[in-house]
């Protein structure tokens, strides 16, 4: 029988964007461009997510370099995988705030294995973007932060969702990380398309490791307030 883990790592062996795009952004694919993260990713949905029960979704922007561009999982740095969710990794340690601030909050939830029984975190694009900085230093790039860029990757970003949905999650409600340009693209996506009944944002991990680190229990209580349903 196929596990929704099975599903999950299915979708990550073929996601591609074949598309162009506008010059200067690079598309950051971590399955194709490191062959250890399908391993390693793959490891990490068998433990969490070997079975058919369905979960909410969480959608955030696009993978980052130093999270699921090197694990192959949103939000979980090197560091996370390791000691929060208890599986080996060999290459190279990577930090990454947004991740501190999600597993500090699924520790609260109740862990690793009960927060992920429940949910599915994924991104509204799932192939993330860089751009080379003058200098040369290559940095992190969203889909909304050029009408270019977005207008490129609009039909992927589609298609991802439905496929996200049809591996088995509930379309009650969707949550949505960032309360400022990924929440008002998704909703307003989602007033075209239908694809979930609700979107309920949330404040994005990274604003609030960069700007509201003295209230982050504060958000941390938010976050599991809204996640009680």
């Amino acid at each position: 029988m196929t596990t929704f883990a099975d599903k999950i790592i299915a979708f990550n062996e073929r996601v591609a964007f074949t598309g162009s795009l506008p010059e200067g952004i690079r598309i950051m694919n971590p399955f194709k461009e490191n062959p250890d993260i399908l391993t390693i990713s793959s490891a990490f949905y068998k433990k969490f997510y070997d079975d058919n029960e369905p979960r909410h979704l969480i959608l955030g922007i696009n993978p980052g370099r130093f999270g699921a561009g090197v694990t192959g999982v949103p939000f979980t740095d090197s560091h996370r995988l390791k000691n929060e969710c208890g599986l080996p990794y060999t290459g190279k340690d990577t930090y990454e705030p947004s991740s501190v601030y999600v597993y500090d909050m699924i520790a609260a939830y109740g862990g690793a294995a009960a927060f992920y029984s429940h949910f599915y975190i994924n991104s509204v694009c799932p192939l993330g973007f860089t751009a080379l900085k003058e200098g040369g230093k290559e940095v992190n790039y969203n889909y909304y932060d050029s009408r270019e860029l977005t207008a490129a990757v609009y039909d992927f970003m589609v298609w991802n969702i439905e496929t996200q949905i049809s591996m088995g999650v509930h379309t009650d409600i969707c949550f949505c990380f960032g309360t400022g340009k990924n929440e008002q693209f998704l909703k307003k996506l989602n007033d075209k398309m239908g694809f979930f009944k609700k979107i309920v944002a949330l404040e994005h991990p990274r604003f609030i490791m960069q700007y509201k680190l003295k209230s982050k229990q504060v958000y941390i209580d938010k976050y599991l307030t809204a996640f009680s349903v």
